[in-house]
């Protein structure tokens, strides 16, 4: 983040997490993406209500063998790390009914808080309307990256509920993983508008799980994405936003990055976000392996 974004949010009264989840966790909402260059982040940022707020919490001091340390040794951040494994069959059901836009489209994954060690099962599904809809459940963070007997039988529940066409979902495996680091805000309540989310990414990166022994990885250090969870009104950030230039693109962790570590496969849907933002990926090697753990 750069040095007058970080300033932003470092003078933002902060929310806990309880508070933020009773007040604007939204399961079902409307969301709105946006990818802006990094560069133009802290103008956005500038037009923030002074009654906004951003997501504060613990993190343990994690120890050399990867265990969290006593509570004593936390401290208190406003970004955190997540790693999320997403799940799609070997024709990639999920994938292609995200690329021709069809309305019950899905996604399945882990997402872990690797600050706090919590992992959960997620499954989004396309309500009426629009509406993004997401189930999930506590999950072991043992098994991010496979799907247990419980986790397909709540997977397969989910999907059924939902209306999407039955499937041979046993055949679900990790197919694309994505880490990033997230500031969450609360945006306040305006002009009628309930009070609502939004959350920033940055240090993206994607990596392609059935590449084999030598997976392909793409970064996008220079771009940011914004997105925006709320009611069906658009918020204050929204129109931040606008004013700088910026709409809402068509832009999914899952599906684009897919596309852009595959080249073969259809990506029409996000032509522009792939010319603008993603770079050429990189296969890992032992050689790039080691340089890209420095």
């Amino acid at each position: 983040m750069t040095g007058n974004a970080l300033a932003t949010i470092t003078a933002l009264s902060p929310v806990t997490l309880d508070e933020l989840t009773e007040r604007a966790e939204l399961q079902t909402r409307v969301d709105r993406k946006y990818m802006l260059p990094l560069a133009d982040l802290a103008d956005v940022l500038a037009e923030l209500d002074d009654d906004t707020r951003v997501l504060e919490f613990e993190s343990a001091t994690t120890a050399a063998d990867g265990s969290h340390a006593a509570s004593g040794m936390s401290s208190r951040i406003r970004s955190a790390a997540y790693e999320s494994v997403y799940f799609d069959t070997p024709e990639l059901v999920a994938f292609h009914l995200a690329a021709r836009g069809r309305r019950r489209r899905f996604k399945v994954r882990t997402r872990s808080y690797l600050e706090s060690g919590a992992t959960f099962l997620e499954v989004k599904t396309r309500g009426g309307r629009s509406l993004t809809v997401k189930d999930r459940l506590a999950y072991d963070p043992a098994d991010h990256d496979r799907l247990t007997a419980e986790g397909l039988a709540y997977t397969s529940s989910v999907l059924s509920e939902s209306g999407v066409a039955d499937g041979e979902w046993s055949t679900l495996t990790p197919t694309i993983v994505t880490r990033y680091r997230r500031t969450t805000l609360l945006l306040p309540a305006a002009a009628g508008r309930d009070e609502s989310r939004a959350t920033i990414d940055l240090d993206l990166e994607w990596i392609d799980e059935g590449a084999g022994l030598f997976p392909r990885r793409l970064r996008t250090p220079a771009s940011v994405i914004v997105e925006t969870k709320s009611g069906r009104a658009t918020g204050s950030l929204d129109r931040a936003l606008w004013r700088h230039g910026h709409r809402p693109a068509t832009v999914s962790k899952f599906g684009t990055g897919l596309a852009a570590l595959r080249p073969d496969l259809p990506s029409n849907k996000w032509t522009r976000v792939l010319r603008r933002h993603f770079a050429t990926p990189t296969t890992t090697t032992p050689q790039t392996a080691a340089s890209l753990a420095a």
